[in-house]
């Protein structure tokens, strides 16, 4: 168990603090299981867990464990040997953007509700997403760069970027960052166009079923699916191919939905244009060709680190577990 926690009771259940600040009676709180050892964002959220949830670690669970909701913290691997030895599972709470760290097929299986954190980050991703945007095509890291070495003096200006009002946007994934992120480029000037997996109704951007032909009508391709098994390399050499030399690849969503080897081929030979990208397929390894571009901008996986995204998460969390207890829908599914 984890520093500061009870022993399970026998039924699962121990007692609810907020009983006694609400004056009802004495109510029950279920068991909550944390796939990770402990959040990972400080004593003050552990603390607010405790004092509405029993908290218990994933290795302390017998097989028979009655324990109907885990949350999950971190990107560790929630597998189907996980799931087994939680036969009353009904909800995991994950809270993280992506959910490919979660066996989902045993999960609808067995009728197990999911919930991610992506409501909580969409704004930071997306505000992200536009920031590597723009260093790609104004060129202000290489500039940067320039500056620092010294060539500014002894070579003259550097080369001229280019203007991002007016670029066709294509973007892959219009959930809650997606959405996000065509917000803030139509500000921008930008036309929108996108890929899901099935049409929005509500949305009045063009729809493209196919992620070539969406590649063939747009300038930047801003990547921000969930990782699938089908988006798997979604982004590959006949997407880049269809976007063409003056093209740009943004990727705020996870490293495997681009062949990563297809790309640092394209971006060598000159093929694209320029890639701005936060995510890689073997994190935190990071092809050696990309760190000699100065075409690319590379980012250690930082899209979502905000103080305020982290708040935003921990609030989530808990309203989501609150709702699954209460037999509430919950906030954020997938």
């Amino acid at each position: 168990m984890l520093k500061g926690e009870t022993p399970l009771p026998q039924n699962g259940h121990r007692r609810n603090s907020m009983a006694a600040i609400t004056g009802e009676a004495e109510a029950e709180a279920p068991g909550v299981v944390f796939v990770h050892g402990s959040p990972p964002f400080g004593l003050p959220f552990k603390d607010r867990l405790l004092s509405r949830f029993q908290l218990i670690h994933t290795s302390e669970l017998a097989e028979s464990s009655h324990v109907k909701v885990m949350l999950c913290m971190d990107h560790t691997p929630v597998t189907s040997q996980t799931l087994h030895k939680l036969p009353s599972l009904e909800c995991i709470v994950a809270s993280s953007a992506g959910v490919d760290h979660i066996d989902l097929p045993t999960c609808r299986l067995r009728g197990i509700a999911v919930s991610n954190g992506s409501q909580a980050f969409s704004e930071d991703v997306a505000d992200y997403a536009v920031a590597l945007l723009m260093d790609v095509l104004r060129k202000i890291s290489a500039g940067d760069r320039y500056l620092r070495s010294g060539l500014w003096p002894a070579k003259g200006d550097y080369p001229l970027g280019w203007k991002l009002g007016g670029k066709r946007v294509g973007i892959v994934g219009l959930g809650n960052i997606g959405s996000e992120v065509a917000k803030r480029l139509v500000a921008f000037g930008c036309g929108i166009a996108y890929n899901s997996r099935k049409k929005r109704p509500s949305v009045s951007f063009p729809y493209y079923a196919d992620v070539c032909d969406l590649a063939a009508n747009s300038d930047i391709l801003v990547i921000c699916c969930a990782l699938t098994s089908e988006t798997h390399h979604i982004i590959n050499k006949d997407v880049m191919t269809a976007l063409g030399k003056e093209g740009v690849i943004i990727n705020v969503g996870r490293g495997s939905l681009i062949n990563e080897k297809e790309l640092v081929q394209f971006l060598v030979e000159g093929q694209i244009r320029g890639a701005g990208l936060d995510v890689f397929e073997n994190e935190p390894i990071v092809p050696r060709e990309l760190l000699e571009l100065d075409n690319v901008v590379l980012s250690p996986h930082n899209a979502v680190v905000t103080p305020e995204a982290f708040e935003a998460m921990q609030e989530l969390a808990i309203a989501n577990l609150e709702a699954f207890f209460s037999n509430k829908p919950l906030l954020s599914p997938i």
